[in-house]
């Protein structure tokens, strides 16, 4: 039996945007991003720094950080951090999340996502030997003082294509 390669691809869109603007200015015209005035940098392959000060569009009915808004503005970077490094061959899906409220979240929060190459190059050698795997990263959602205010859990699954 033949065995058919899976459909995966980045939609057209962020095709577009990422070729034209390049992916910092695509993620500041994604909707829920320019709503909620979240702002991804990309300090290197491997690393985003993601700020969000907080504005009314991210501000919950107590006056602080909207929740959902401190979960958003930490969704997709390591999947995306993945999906660039490990290139077209892999599969990259987000398994599930976990967010935990430590505090309040008031001014500008920051979040770091990074990822080693020694995590990129243990992700290929346990996918070439048991065809996936799914891994847990954790970050920190932190105001400007340093102070953490919230903490998060990707579980992400991961495969070859083939």
């Amino acid at each position: 039996m033949k065995k058919n390669k899976l459909e995966y691809s980045i939609h057209p869109l962020w095709q577009f945007l990422e070729s034209k603007y390049g992916m910092e200015e695509a993620f500041r015209m994604f909707g829920p991003y320019r709503g909620a005035n979240i702002i991804p940098k990309e300090l290197d392959a491997f690393t985003y720094e993601v700020k969000m000060p907080l504005v009314l569009g991210n501000t919950n009915y107590v006056g602080t950080h909207f929740g959902g808004s401190l979960y958003s503005m930490c969704d997709p970077f390591f999947m995306f951090i993945l999906m660039k490094n490990l290139g077209p061959d892999y599969i990259v899906w987000d398994k599930s999340a976990k967010i935990d409220f430590l505090k309040p979240g008031r001014g500008t929060m920051i979040a770091l996502f990074q990822l080693s190459q020694e995590e990129i190059d243990e992700v290929k050698r346990i996918v070439a030997e048991k065809r996936k795997t799914t891994r847990f990263y954790q970050a920190e959602v932190k105001d400007e003082t340093g102070m953490v205010v919230a903490t998060i859990e990707k579980e992400l699954y991961i495969r070859r294509t083939d």
